[in-house]
This record gives structure tokens, C-alpha cells and sequence, in this order.
């Protein structure tokens, strides 16, 4: 598929990167808040659109022709990734950003992250993830992300009207603003994962000794899925590549990690025919359950949320479970992170990669970072 012309050679300060699949619904509303952005600098939009069956790239090109700063990419690939590898290549600019079409960001995003790196002390500046609720049922996902239950050990998510202070990360990320030599060091985003490729590239920079941060003015909210259908596959794909990245990254793992695949094997126990492993699963899935509940009963005497804080007793287990299935299923398919487990859970430190990985975290998959399509070294 043709492409926009290349702009000129000129060096900008900032360019955006952003993978787009079927997107025609929202995509003029989201360009529109990406040129809104408050930067005294040049910027570049790049837009990698994965073969789009619907007027995506028709109005992408469209918009082009009104403005000078977007250009449009092909990604025959069609995965996220591969069109930020895919926008990589042919950014000009000091600095590289992702943002996605399915999240608002504040206006002083990019001058918020440009401004934080050129403190020197970082290598990658993040903003958290604050859900945008719609309706009910992301309503009730909002309410599971402000809570233990929800959340686990991460980082990245926040609340709507919470003060934040900026924290550290780990591979709990979301976005960001990098410098753009960095991103080349480190070889791109590894197209092996389709989903939480973020995360793997971010324990590749913590692997080096860099440091990444959240920043509150950078929060951004997005439309959680308003079905459990569409809930459960996002996280079951979470965890499936999760346990991708403990096998490639052993020191990603939090042991907050370990509680939804344990709840799983526990559900699959309590039916198992030894009753000696039958009990003790079914009394940890019946603990879990009563603090389900009472979560969703402190949820539901909030005014204004009876009907959300009910969906939170769907809206948890379907998380959850997911993910845990998930990543139990990613585990099967690549390997039992042994090293990881063993660190998570207190028993030495990790080693990089695992016996039988595809490579050492050096290595990094990404054909489309190169006009040949040739492997990165």
C-alpha cells in the first residue's frame, strides 16, 4: 500500500508514534487531540496503519493533506509493535513518544516528558493510566483498579482526581517519551510480542541500570472494554505474554504476579478427585470470594455506584481468572519461568534469560525497524 511522501530530512524535536488498526469511529477525534498538544518544539505525527479494513487510512491521508506534520506508514504486520518499530525508522526526531489511539492525553504530555528527560536521571517517562468509565461495567473496572484486588503491585494505573507524586516503575508501564538513540540502543520494540511489549522493553532498559518514572501531568485515560467477553480476552492475552516476558526476563516478576495463576490452579484443585487437595483449594477460592464480595458491597453503598459495585463481583474474578488462565497457557507455551519464580519468591537472584530461550535479552526481534527487513543485531 502507497504511503504519504517522506517530509523533507529536517530534524524535529518530538515524534509521535502511533500504531492504528480499524480505527475509523475515532480516529479524526484522535488526531485532533494529538495536535492539540502544548510544545514549544516541532513534532511529527506517524501513524503505522496495520492494513486498516474500514477508512482508516483514508482519512488519515485525508488529514495528512491538511497537515504537513502527519505522515502515514504501512504495517503489513498488523501488531503493535511492528508499527512502532515500523515509525521508529523513519523518525526524525531527538525525541520518540507512543501514544495510542485509544487514550486521551493531557496536553502538556510530550512537553512533560521532554522536560523530565532532559533532567538527565532517566531514560523513560510514563504518565499513569487513569480509566475513563462510559457506563456501569467499566465503571465497576475503574473501581477494581483503585483497590489491591484490581491493581496488585502496579504502578502505572491512577485514579481520577487522586494527587499522584512521580514514582518509579518497573515493567508495569504504559506509553511514554524516550530519548530516540536510547530506543535504537536497545534495539526497538521485539516484535515476538504482539501484547506487553511495553513491559518487555522496559526490563531490558531496568536490565542496563536506567531508571523509569511516572510523572502525574502526564496521566492519561482511556474507555475500559464494557463487556466481560472482551474484558476476559484483554487479560487472558495479558497474562499469556506476561509469562513471555518472566521467561525472557526472570527479574520481571512480582510476586503480585503469582496470585491470580494461583487462584486458577486453586479453582481447577478444589474439583480434583484427591480430597486432601480438594478442601484447602476450595476454602483459599471461598476466601477469595468473600473478599470479592465485600469489596463489591463496600463498592455498592457508595451513592451513585450500587449498580457498578455489584458488576465489581463480575468484573474481579473475570480479571483475575483471565489473566491467571492466561498466563498459566503462556507458561505451557513458553516454558516455566523457573528462574523467575524463584527469585519472585525469595530464593536468589535471577539470571537474564532462561536455558532454551530464543536469545539473550540483547537480542531483540524487530524486522520492521529496518527498510530490508532484515533481523536486529
Amino acid at each position: 500500500m502507497a504511503e504519504t511522501a517522506p517530509p523533507t530530512t529536517d530534524r524535529v524535536d518530538v515524534s509521535v508514534l502511533t500504531p492504528v488498526l480499524n480505527e475509523e469511529r475515532g480516529i479524526r477525534e484522535t488526531v485532533a487531540a494529538m495536535q492539540l498538544q502544548r510544545f514549544d518544539g516541532t513534532v511529527e505525527f506517524l501513524f503505522a496503519d496495520g492494513r486498516s479494513e474500514d477508512r482508516t487510512r483514508a482519512i488519515l491521508l485525508e488529514l495528512a493533506e491538511r497537515d504537513p506534520r502527519i505522515r502515514v506508514l504501512d504495517n503489513p504486520p498488523r501488531h503493535t509493535p511492528a508499527g512502532l518499530n515500523a515509525c521508529l525508522r523513519v523518525a526524525r526526531g531527538e525525541y520518540v513518544a507512543r501514544m495510542d489511539a485509544h487514550t486521551f492525553y493531557p496536553e502538556r504530555y510530550l512537553a512533560s516528558g521532554v522536560e523530565r528527560l532532559e533532567r538527565g536521571d532517566v531514560a523513560w517517562v510514563s504518565g499513569s493510566t487513569v480509566p475513563r468509565p462510559v457506563g456501569a461495567f467499566s465503571l465497576a473496572f475503574a473501581l477494581a483498579l483503585s483497590s489491591f484486588l484490581g491493581r496488585g503491585g502496579s504502578q502505572r494505573w491512577g485514579n481520577e482526581g487522586e494527587e499522584e507524586q512521580e514514582r518509579e516503575l518497573d515493567t508495569g508501564v504504559f506509553c511514554g517519551v524516550w530519548r530516540r538513540d536510547a530506543v535504537l540502543e536497545l534495539g526497538g520494540w521485539d516484535e515476538r510480542w504482539p501484547i506487553n511489549q511495553d513491559s518487555e522493553m522496559a526490563a531490558r532498559f531496568l536490565a542496563r541500570g536506567d531508571r523509569i518514572v511516572c510523572v502525574p501531568e502526564m496521566a492519561g485515560s482511556y474507555v475500559p472494554r464494557e463487556s466481560v467477553r472482551a474484558l476476559a480476552r484483554q487479560y487472558r492475552r495479558y497474562g499469556f505474554y506476561r509469562a513471555q516476558t518472566f521467561r525472557r526476563h526472570p527479574g520481571s516478576m512480582r510476586r503480585s504476579h503469582l496470585l491470580a495463576p494461583a487462584l486458577a490452579l486453586a479453582l481447577l484443585a478444589s474439583f480434583a478427585p484427591p480430597r486432601l487437595l480438594r478442601w484447602p483449594a476450595q476454602l483459599a477460592v471461598a476466601a477469595y470470594l468473600a473478599a470479592v464480595g465485600a469489596a463489591a458491597a463496600r463498592a455498592a453503598a457508595v451513592p451513585g455506584q450500587r449498580r457498578a459495585g455489584g458488576l465489581l463481583a463480575v468484573v474481579l474474578p473475570t480479571m483475575h481468572l483471565a489473566w491467571g488462565f492466561g498466563s498459566l497457557a503462556g507458561m505451557a507455551r513458553f516454558g516455566l519461568p523457573l528462574r523467575a519464580l524463584v527469585r519472585a519468591l525469595g530464593g536468589g537472584a535471577a539470571s537474564p534469560a532462561e536455558p532454551g530461550d530464543p536469545g539473550d535479552p540483547g537480542e531483540v526481534h524487530a524486522p520492521s525497524l529496518h527498510a530490508d527487513g532484515g533481523p536486529t543485531a
